[in-house]
């Protein structure tokens, strides 16, 4: 596949986009040391759930934030991951 002036200008502006929304993202998160859900995260940052959801996987993949281990309900009422950035706690929660 060849790649084009236009299809190469639209991967930028999501990579600039996706850049900027995992900065708020861990803005937030750093801002509440004892974790967010990303609901929470979306409420705390005045953004919505399609614009940050997938910045935590891409994070998570990175070890930035990690998986608390705690829960608490979402929106939905279902349960949700309580989330961390890395950088606040003082020891690898894995190892």
């Amino acid at each position: 596949m060849r790649q084009t002036d236009t299809s190469a200008a639209a991967w930028a502006s999501i990579a600039d986009a996706a850049g900027h929304l995992e900065r708020i993202v861990m803005k937030t998160l750093h801002a509440h040391p004892d974790g967010l859900t990303v609901d929470e995260t979306c409420a705390a940052a005045g953004y919505p759930r399609y614009s940050l959801q997938p910045r935590f996987t891409a994070l998570k993949d990175r070890k930035a934030i990690f998986d608390t281990g705690l829960r608490r309900r979402n929106v939905s009422g279902a349960k949700a991951i309580v989330w961390r950035i890395m950088a606040l706690d003082r020891k690898d929660p894995h190892a």
